[in-house]
Order: structure tokens, then sequence, then C-alpha cells
């Protein structure tokens, strides 16, 4: 749809123009509700799309969070008697199931919960960002483009790289919140939210808020953009399927998410362990965590001590986590983004548009 240039005067019949828009309009909505093989980012509005991603609120899988970054952060290993020479009274944690118990009895229940707060306030944003940014540069790729448009595998990758970069970059200062608060034991080195971004600022000023971003970004680009490749060769063909409640957006989730996570496992185990870097390093319930610098300097520290394993501790309870919050988040988009499409539909048939 064009329009004439904001200078440009023109005198036109103004209900001709309501009665053109919308036309057009429920007949772009009519395409999108009619299943005809359109892209993900090609239904519905930037309103839309945000409302729909910020929807996806994952509260149920808050404890597997937390066993999840406790294990990344665990230098030393159980079935590795000289790792333990220097645990300065380290738990030391083996599998997601006697990590929740551990927690539980040395914490209590609250304990699986910690870092909760930032981490809601962090997928709420980074949904509406993500899905938001996705559909931007989707638009943009597609204008730039013209009628040489790319492949739709490279143009599903490049959004979403896009599309993760942007978002986790404007959320990362939740993200380090979150990892802080969930890699605190029985000795609080937060009391409080509100405490937490002050001491950070004042102890370490604006860099404190971005420790790991780097690792963070070269994270998300890869994981994001095959994450969406992936997603999006897999939905269309998976919702032919009759799976139970139109599943097949969800099914499409959980495998782009194991996928994409187990490639990408490293950089983010590197980024939790530089995000508690600093004068509190030695505070949190592992009291070992050396000092890292920089991604590649803690990629060769970790390989050096640990060995490869040492790269992907909490792989398995972070494909547990990521799958059914992938799946979730995707169900849940594409069954929001259809009810509000017929909203809007209902809307543009009774003339309230």
């Amino acid at each position: 749809m064009s329009f004439p240039h904001p200078r440009q005067t023109i005198k036109v019949d103004q209900p001709s123009i309501n009665d053109t828009l919308s036309a057009r309009l429920a007949s772009e909505i009519t395409k999108c509700m009619s299943g005809s093989g359109e892209h993900l980012k090609d239904e519905g509005s930037k309103t839309q799309v945000v409302i729909a991603g910020a929807t996806a609120v994952r509260f149920v899988i808050a404890p597997l969070d937390v066993v999840k970054i406790r294990l990344q952060l665990q230098t030393h290993s159980l079935s590795d008697p000289l790792s333990q020479l220097d645990l300065r009274g380290s738990p030391i944690y083996k599998g997601t199931l006697p990590t929740i118990k551990h927690i539980l009895r040395e914490e209590g229940l609250t304990g699986l919960w910690k870092g909760n707060i930032p981490a809601e306030l962090m997928y709420v944003a980074y949904g509406a960002i993500q899905f938001t940014a996705y559909r931007t540069i989707t638009l943009a790729l597609q204008s730039g483009f013209g009628e040489h448009r790319l492949p739709t595998s490279a143009e599903s990758f490049i959004a979403g790289a896009g599309a993760g970069a942007i978002a986790t970059t404007a959320t990362y200062p939740l993200d380090v919140l979150r990892t802080r608060f969930a890699a605190q034991g029985t000795d609080k080195v937060y009391s409080s939210l509100f405490q937490s971004i002050r001491d950070i600022a004042r102890q370490e000023g604006p860099r404190g808020f971005f420790q790991g971003v780097r690792a963070g970004i070269g994270q998300i680009i890869p994981y994001m953009g095959i994450f969406f490749a992936t997603y999006e060769a897999l939905r269309l063909p998976l919702g032919t399927l009759d799976l139970p409640l139109g599943s097949g957006d969800a099914t499409a989730g959980v495998i782009a998410s194991v996928i994409s996570k187990t490639g990408v496992f490293p950089l983010d185990l590197i980024k939790k362990r530089l995000q508690i870097q600093g004068p509190t390093r030695s505070k949190y319930v592992h009291k070992n965590i050396p000092v890292y610098q920089g991604v590649f300097k803690t990629f060769r520290h970790i390989i050096k001590s640990e060995g490869p394993r040492g790269l992907y501790r909490g792989l398995t309870v972070s494909l547990i986590k990521a799958a059914p919050a992938s799946a979730v988040t995707m169900w849940t988009y594409e069954r929001v983004l259809n009810i509000l499409l017929e909203m809007e539909n209902t809307a543009v048939g009774a003339g309230e548009f």
C-alpha cells in the first residue's frame, strides 16, 4: 500500500478512502487467516506481534532456570576429586533432581525462584522486542530486495539473528540481575532488586550491567537464526498433521529449540560465568569461581581446567527447560495472534476499525 508524500496536498473524498482502506485491510487479514503458507512475520500488525510475544511468561520453569545457572557456574565435579580441593564451602551439584533437592534442603522452596522477578521482566520485554524486530527486519528485507527476494531460510535466519541481537542487548541488564540472584546461596549478596541495581551501578558502573554481553550476542545471533529458520521450515509441514490442540507450532518450537540450544550452549555457559565477575564474585553459592576476562580467554581457561565437558555443564536441564519454554512461547504466539486477528477482522466487518 502506497501513500502520498506528507508534504503533498491532495483533495479526495474521505469516505471513499475509508472504504478502500477497510476493504484492503479485510483482504489482508483474510489472507493471513486462510493458512495459505504465509510466513509467521507476515501475520498481524506490529502491535499484535508485541502483545502476542509479551504474553509468553515462563513462571513455571523458573526452578529449572535456577538449577541450570547453578550447574553452569560450578567449576568442580563430583567424579573428579582433584577439582574439589578448593571448594571454599561451595556445594557439589550433580544432575537436575539432586540439585533441586539440595536447594530445597538448604534454601527452602523460595530458593528455586531466586531471580524470578528480573527474569519475568526480561522475558516479557525480550518477547515484545524480539517479535517486533523479527517482523520489521523481514519486511525491510522483502522491501529492499523486491522481486529478487531472498530464499525463505536465509530471510528467516537473518531476521531471527538480528531480532535476537537487538532483544538481547536491550534486556541484558535484566539477564545479569537474574543470573546474580539465581547464583545467591544462603548468604545474600543482594537483598532486593533495587539494592542490586544501586550496588552494581555504584561499584561497577554501567559496564557491570553488561558483563559478558559479547558472549550473549555471539550466542543469540546463531541461536535465533537457527531457531527461526528451523521453526519456519517445520511449522507448516507439522501444521498439516493431526496433532492435539493444533500443537504443530509447539512441536516445531521444541525441535527448533533443542537443535539451536545445543549448538550454542558453550557460549551461554561462558556468558553466565562472565556475568558474575566483579567485586561480588566470591560471595555467591559457588565461592571458587575463577577470574575470567573475555570470551576467548574464558573458553581456553575452561578447556584447560575442566576439559570440553566443562563447556556443557547444565546442558540437560537447559534442554528440558528450553524445549517447553519455546513450545509455550510459539504456541501462545500463534494462538493469541489468531485471536487478535479475529477480533480485528470482526471490528473491520462491523465498521469499527
